[in-house]
């Protein structure tokens, strides 16, 4: 009976078992597998930063900061200062160099401010960070970093001693002057086309700024009117018997030594435009070295004249099929329209190039060549209004200021007028509208200021452009106000004393004014170019006392030619 009994309970117990086994394994299936717990957020965060007592954000780059400039940061705990030396990056990036600052802690270690212990160069770029190592007193790290990005300011003082205007005009014309005169080809004696590149490489237009700079030198007593009048024949020797040339038209940029055109682009052949530049420093030469007892003066001028009268202007046009003179003659090409490239249309640089062509006395152009193709049958036109000036001539906003310089460093615009513009207003009006742009600086660049204004053609980081108000990307040409004087003369004299006493450690060299810079990058040009260097000498000159303007209006040919075309002028 007891066995019965025990064998019972045996069996019950077995039963129980198996059901808690299986009981087991089916709850077992249905309780979820545990997850790690994640950690937890830092409440450890930045609740305010400033820097000069501006709150800045970590997207945006901040210039016009001072030299002594204070960063304050302000977190929701208390800072552990075990750990803020290693979270903060303060560094110059300009020079590569950390800087020294002093630390101090307010409320309560939950603020942090930051000084440099001397004050940071001027223009320059730097970098402040605070990163996630930082950490809070009660052990959290920092969620946010931050990050600020800024330049900081102009150095307000005087770089030279201050003097006169006049002292400093003739000190920006002497010194820019020296580029023409060290620069020129040791064996053909023109200007190199600029001071970083090729040392064989001349440049036809820019030669003849400088040779219109090399007659202000005489003038001033730059140097000697011998001096000058045999590095004026040797120039001219090679154009009459080294250089390439097409129908009396010479290239672009041409090889100093052997006379060769050296293709500037796709052009390989005649540059009418820069040959025009070239007769327009090339005939106020002969206008000024006019002693007729002087046995070399006499060999340039004769020589020019040579030159002058060998440039077949009407062959230009196509050899009279078009109404208007043609920019490049590349004869490797085999197309017409490769042949011939660029109409010169106005509005643009070269309105010289037709008044040149029209007083040719052995290959003119007609009238309607000028009114057809340069003034596109009256469409050169504007007429519209910028910063509530009127616009009479070209593109909107005026384009890039050498359309003002370039066939105006012999051409007198004062009084001047024609069926299309009076030429002083035309000038004057695409200066100012310059100068307000810059001033109104819509594209908000650093440095742009009434003091700081400019735009032309010029390097730029990495690069070559026009720059105008149309195509502004945030750099400064010196030549552009300084050549404006005529024009602008209270605007430019302040951009001129501005470019010399406050940056002039920056942009002042050996060869006066580099081509360009940016302030808003602190990118400053290794380069001085020709075509951007004569026309300050010049138009500074013909500001002072006309110079330049009376020897070129003063040509026969000029007045004759200038007068078929319709223009009037006191000058004429």
């Amino acid at each position: 009976m007891n066995n019965c009994r025990e064998y019972l309970i045996l069996q019950i117990s077995f039963v129980l078992a198996v059901c808690i086994f299986y009981l087991a394994a089916c709850n077992k299936k249905s309780v979820p597998t545990p997850q790690p717990i994640p950690p937890a957020i830092s409440t450890f965060q930045i609740t305010n930063q400033t820097i000069n007592s501006s709150v800045f954000n970590t997207t945006k780059t901040l210039y016009g900061i001072n030299a002594n400039s204070v960063i304050k940061i302000s977190f929701s705990d208390k800072v552990d200062r075990t750990s803020i030396l290693a979270a903060i990056t303060y560094s110059n990036i300009n020079n590569s160099t950390n800087v020294g600052y002093n630390l101090s802690y307010q409320n309560n270690d939950s603020t942090i401010v930051i000084s440099p212990s001397t004050n940071l160069n001027y223009l320059s770029q730097y970098i402040f960070s605070i990163s996630t190592l930082l950490k809070s007193a009660t052990g959290n790290f920092l969620n946010n970093r931050v990050d600020l990005s800024f330049y900081t300011s102009i150095d307000s003082t005087d770089k030279f001693l201050q003097i006169s205007d006049s002292a400093l005009l003739d000190l920006v014309q002497k010194q820019t002057f020296k580029y023409f005169w060290d620069f020129g080809h040791p064996v053909c004696g023109m200007a190199l086309e600029r001071s970083n590149g090729d040392n064989n490489v001349v440049t036809s237009g820019g030669s003849g700024f400088g040779i219109m700079a090399m007659i202000v030198a005489v003038n001033r007593g730059f140097i000697t009117r011998a001096n000058a009048v045999t590095r004026l024949n040797t120039i001219v020797n090679f154009l009459t018997t080294k250089c390439q040339r097409w129908h009396g038209a010479f290239s672009h940029w041409i090889n100093g030594t052997t006379g060769a055109t050296v293709a500037f682009g796709n052009n390989n052949g005649a540059d009418i435009v820069e040959t025009s530049y070239l007769l327009q420093g090339l005939l106020c030469a002969r206008q000024y070295f006019n002693i007729s007892t002087d046995a070399n003066e006499k060999l340039l001028r004769d020589s020019i004249n040579s030159i002058w009268n060998t440039v077949e202007w009407n062959w230009f046009t196509q050899n009279g099929a078009q109404k208007s003179i043609y920019w490049q003659y590349n004869p490797s090409y085999t197309a017409t329209s490769d042949i011939w490239s660029i109409p010169v249309t106005g509005w643009n640089e070269a309105l010289i190039t037709y008044v040149l062509a029209a007083s040719s006395t052995t290959h003119a152009i007609t009238k309607d060549v000028y009114d057809i193709g340069w003034a596109n049958n009256g469409s050169i036109k504007n007429g519209s209004t910028y910063y509530g000036i009127t616009l009479p001539l070209g593109q909107a906003f005026g384009g890039p200021l050498f359309f003002a310089h370039y066939s105006f460093l012999g051409i007198n615009p004062n009084g001047l007028s024609d069926a299309y513009a009076n030429y002083q207003t035309q000038n004057m009006a695409h200066s100012q509208i310059n100068y307000n742009y810059c001033v109104a600086n819509p594209k908000s660049y650093f440095g742009y200021s009434n003091s700081c204004w400019g735009l032309t053609a010029s390097d730029i980081s990495g690069s070559y452009t026009a720059s105008s108000p149309t195509n502004d990307q945030g750099y400064i040409a010196p030549t552009a106000a300084i050549s404006s004087m005529p024009y602008t003369p209270t605007q430019s004299l302040n951009a001129l004393r501005f470019f010399y006493y406050k940056l002039g450690d920056k942009i002042w060299g050996n060869y006066g004014f580099v081509d360009a810079f940016s302030l808003n990058s602190l990118w400053y040009a290794p380069s001085f170019l020709a075509i951007d260097q004569g026309p300050q000498i010049v138009m500074i000159e013909n500001y002072r006392s006309g110079l330049i303007w009376n020897l070129f209006m003063s040509c026969p040919e000029i007045k004759t030619g200038m007068k078929y075309l319709g223009f009037s002028s006191p000058n004429l």
